[in-house]
């Protein structure tokens, strides 16, 4: 961050600008990317889904609005902007109005956790890993009161459906995470990613060593995100749209943004923890601008996160959804276990000095 903060320095006294000034507004343009990138991420993730999908099920997918249909989520986010928001009769209307609050801030300051590049890192502590644990656990809260002050039998059941998931797959995940800090000997995010580097480039990326932990870990974000096969809180054939069923017009929206923008997180967190963040797979940067590097960095991690992404929307194309039953009993009989066991393996590995 220090490289953004001595250009906007230098830039406001170029025009004459005091520095104080400078130092109060400057954290404003973190939020400002953030949020600007969120938007165009959350646009093309599900333009790229909705174009998948149609792929893998022998379909067209949108092809209606702009060229090869690019335009059709601008026109569903300006469709859901015009949309009333209703709140029904018997619902409570503050802790409905303000799950989606709930759900939508605690995204934005995960995006601000990831290291982009080695520059660029917005929030950037010793235990940052932890830190983004807890925020992304925060939306299960947003789930709960949306699902309870609806005042709907479907979105109660959607809510519980949601929260037994969260709880149940975050040990494993605890589990995993541990074993990467094992590895890295760090819970820093940049820490992991410096700790993989290697001159043989992705050989020394944490999924070769730890490849158990990498699909435990997969599987259990899939659940988190409600996504096939795990997408039972919005299973529409039995509770219609789950917690959000009372949902309309722009609260409704935020419930769509926060759920790919965490899948958008969540991808670049497992790239980080596996696949080396932001490193070149070739074990050195195409460029060698100061600048240009930085680019490069985030092209690595982007790239990284869109493979992940795209393996989650194959398997939403693939798999059907499972039972409640066997999806709880899944985490606690087979993957809590085999993390346990990976931990162990790390250790071992760090102990004998293989890694």
């Amino acid at each position: 961050m220090n490289y953004l903060y001595f250009l906007y320095i230098e830039f406001l006294t170029k025009h004459h600008i005091p520095k104080l000034f400078g130092d109060i507004t400057f954290y404003f343009i973190p939020f400002c990317i953030i949020a600007a990138a969120l938007i165009i991420a959350v646009l093309v993730l599900v333009l790229a889904e909705r174009k998948l999908l149609g792929f893998f099920t022998q379909r067209k997918g949108p092809n209606r609005v702009g060229v090869w249909g690019v335009l059709q989520t601008v026109a569903d986010a300006f469709k859901l902007l015009c949309k009333e928001n209703i709140t029904p009769t018997h619902a409570d209307r503050f802790l409905f109005n303000l799950a989606p609050i709930i759900l939508f801030i605690p995204v934005m300051t995960v995006l601000g956790i990831i290291p982009y590049s080695s520059e660029f890192t917005f929030v950037n502590t010793s235990t940052n890993v932890i830190l983004y644990l807890i925020l992304a656990a925060f939306p299960v809260l947003s789930i709960f009161l949306a699902g309870w002050a609806s005042n709907n039998k479907y979105s109660l059941l959607g809510a519980m459906r949601s929260i037994s998931q969260v709880l149940s797959y975050e040990l494993p995940i605890a589990f995993v995470i541990l074993s990467v800090a094992v590895l890295s000997s760090s819970l820093n995010l940049t820490g992991i990613t410096l700790a993989q580097f290697s001159k043989w480039g992705l050989a020394g990326w944490f999924i070769f060593p730890c490849i158990l932990g990498f699909i435990i870990m997969f599987i259990c974000i899939l659940a988190e995100l409600n996504r096939c096969p795990f997408d039972l809180p919005e299973a529409e054939s039995e509770l219609i749209c789950g917690y959000n069923t009372e949902y309309s017009g722009m609260r409704f929206a935020l419930f769509y943004l926060g759920e790919y923008a965490m899948m958008f997180a969540n991808s670049m967190f497992m790239a980080i923890l596996f696949l080396g963040g932001y490193l070149s797979p070739f074990g050195k940067y195409l460029f060698n601008s100061s600048f240009l590097i930085y680019f490069e960095q985030a092209f690595w991690l982007f790239l990284k996160a869109g493979f992940i992404i795209f393996i989650m929307i194959w398997i939403r194309a693939t798999l059907p959804r499972l039972a409640a039953f066997d999806l709880l009993k899944f985490s606690w009989s087979v993957l809590l276990p085999l993390s346990i066991v990976n931990l162990f393996v790390a250790v071992i590995l760090k102990m004998g000095g293989i890694v």
